[in-house]
């Protein structure tokens, strides 16, 4: 009698949870959708001078072997840091490496005909004069790259100004639309908040650079432009 007993209650069991799905589906299907909903978006936008740059010098050597070329690389980059880290500062000039690789060159027939290296120091920091001169006085690596960008602070500085439009906007859109539509006013549904910079570096400027950086002592002209600090806030709100 006991297996009977069980078998009859886990039928039960079964029974009433194939019944809660059954009212679940019912339910699902007879909810009414949303009404008087409606999805719309704000953007605030602050233009802002750009106060961070990143000076990519850069070196290429070449030779019969991987270990002298190793070794070539690793001499210019060595000079390179004892004259960068002299005017290093946090925040002002900051020193790392980038980029070091050596690979082979191939002639035709595909025989090794020698090897190939580079390597990067990068200089990045917001005193523009300390990081030009300093890119002058390097002599074992020519400019390689100039960018310019927002430092932490003022990206942080301009995203709460430019979230403020665009919370701003979005309410005064969501309470107009209420109007136009008839209702007195709104709840908020679903928001979402997406920021974004756009920024313009100065690029036909870099074969000069380029050709300047091998002078000794001498600040490598920069020009830094403006960044656009986009944040655009999106969403749905309930029209009552």
């Amino acid at each position: 009698m006991k297996p009977l007993q069980g078998r009859t209650g886990l039928r039960a069991a079964l029974a009433a949870i194939a019944l809660l799905a059954g009212v679940g589906a019912a339910v699902a299907q007879g909810a009414p959708a949303p009404q008087n909903v409606v999805q719309l978006s704000a953007s605030g936008i602050v233009e802002v001078q750009q106060d961070l740059l990143a000076m990519s010098l850069t070196t290429t050597r070449e030779a019969a072997d991987a270990n002298t070329v190793q070794a070539q690389l690793k001499a210019a980059l060595d000079a390179a840091l004892v004259e960068a880290r002299r005017a290093a500062m946090p925040g002002q000039l900051d020193v790392r490496t980038g980029r070091f690789g050596i690979y082979p060159r191939y002639a035709q027939g595909g025989k090794l005909s020698s090897w190939s290296g580079t390597a990067e120091l990068v200089l990045e920091g917001r005193d523009f004069a300390r990081i030009t001169q300093t890119a002058g006085k390097i002599q074992t690596m020519t400019l390689g790259s100039v960018s310019f960008g927002l430092s932490r602070e003022q990206r942080a500085n301009v995203e709460g100004q430019a979230q403020s439009m665009a919370i701003e906007g979005f309410k005064a859109r969501a309470q107009e639309l209420a109007r136009a539509f008839g209702f007195s006013g709104y709840t908020f549904r679903e928001v979402a908040v997406q920021s974004n910079d756009q920024g313009s570096n100065p690029q036909p400027r870099m074969a000069a650079l380029e050709s300047r950086a091998a002078s000794a002592d001498m600040a490598v002209p920069v020009e830094a432009g403006k960044s656009k600090v986009q944040v655009t806030v999106s969403g749905t709100v309930q029209l009552r």
